[in-house]
């Protein structure tokens, strides 16, 4: 039989992962190959050019635009601030002077005797990255960032919103088919990751927003309550960079579904674990997933074994998660996987499975209708 591989949603309890920590601009890294970074430590930094502010002096000062260099009291390259004079007209006789000021601190980065116009930079905005990921430096891309290796334990989710956030683990529920309403939802879970069970309603995400808590994570979310708490659709855009105040994970898909047990009893043995949290979510082309990494300690390294499929190919035994209805969000394992196309009950062809569920019941579909689960 000719080797099949399909796209795969990881949840493991042990991976090595690589994270690439990078600067938008080339600026200054702040590691070195072998260093042991926290998820909170800076990595790089650089200063991004601050905005261009058109001054149009030739309208202001009513001066012909050729005029307007020898009106500037600042030259280019000139700090100014907020309110500071930054060109004066020569007045009749030495009186009736009228000044232009500057609305916006910054520098003077051109005058334009053509345009009339005088360019003003603004202050440069700072941006840190941070390590993300608690781990060692294997690798420093010169002026740009690093590569930073670690230990983990991985959950990828379906769909997310919000950016990268950190906390510690906390369940809110005792089940992985249990609803997250907005009681179990309490005070002391401020700047944790909060872990769910079934659909997570509207009122538990606010709820999760108004305590400070940092990211909540269950199965799934209908799509109307997303709609309400974001306040508009969200369309098919990359998510992650939302500014809501919470990072929101769902693990398995829009509607009433409770999260797969294999992913709700690895999260909830890794309770009071500190936890690096992304919603950042893509699903075309480069498709990137929500994710939940939770570094390992050299006692958990010691415990847990390495992953047994690092990767994306389908073989008897391995888990999928089922992407089509009628049996959406079931998961069950490859029980049988018939090398010849077969025919559907659209009448058309396609390469099959057999996936057997916890149940025992057996189910024959299409190849492309199942999501790997890695681990």
């Amino acid at each position: 039989m000719a080797t099949a591989y399909t796209p795969g949603l990881k949840v493991t309890n042990r991976i090595t992962h690589r994270c690439r920590r990078v600067l938008p601009i080339p600026g200054d890294v702040l590691v070195g190959v072998g260093d042991t970074v926290n998820a909170r430590d800076v990595v790089a930094q650089t200063l991004m050019p601050g905005d261009i502010t058109p001054v149009n002096i030739a309208n202001i000062l009513a001066l012909p635009p050729a005029d307007v260099p020898e009106c500037m009291l600042k030259s280019k390259g000139d700090p100014l601030e907020i309110g500071e004079p930054l060109a004066r007209t020569k007045g009749i006789f030495g009186l009736f002077k009228k000044d232009c000021r500057s609305k916006v601190a910054g520098t003077v980065e051109s005058i334009s005797p053509v345009t009339g116009q005088v360019m003003i930079r603004g202050e440069p905005d700072p941006v840190q990255v941070q390590a993300y990921v608690t781990g060692n430096v294997i690798e420093v891309i010169a002026n740009e960032g690093c590569v930073i290796e670690a230990e983990v334990s991985f959950v990828q989710g379906i769909f997310g919103i919000g950016g990268e956030v950190f906390g510690r683990i906390v369940g809110a529920c005792s089940s992985h088919d249990q609803e997250l309403t907005a009681d179990l939802i309490k005070p002391q879970m401020k700047d944790c990751i909060i872990i769910g069970g079934a659909r997570m309603t509207d009122q538990a995400i606010r709820r999760a927003r108004d305590i400070g808590a940092a990211a909540v994570v269950s199965g799934g979310l209908d799509d109307e309550d997303l709609r309400d708490f974001l306040g508009y659709d969200l369309g098919v855009a990359i998510t992650g960079s939302e500014d809501l105040g919470l990072t929101v994970i769902i693990t398995e898909g829009f509607g009433d579904i409770a999260m797969a047990k294999r992913t709700f009893n690895l999260l909830a043995s890794r309770e009071g674990d500190d936890a690096s949290v992304n919603g950042a979510t893509q699903i075309r082309a480069g498709v990137m997933r929500p994710e939940i990494i939770i570094p390992l300690s050299e006692k958990e390294k010691a415990r847990e074994p390495e992953s047994s499929h690092p990767d994306s190919e389908l073989k008897l035994g391995r888990p999928v998660r089922i992407i089509r209805d009628p049996h959406f969000g079931l998961i069950g394992e490859v029980s049988d996987l018939p090398a010849e196309p077969q025919v559907l009950e659209s009448g058309s062809k396609a390469r099959v499975l057999e996936v057997k569920f916890d149940s025992g019941e057996t189910v024959t579909i299409p190849r492309a209708n199942v999501e790997l689960i890695e681990g």
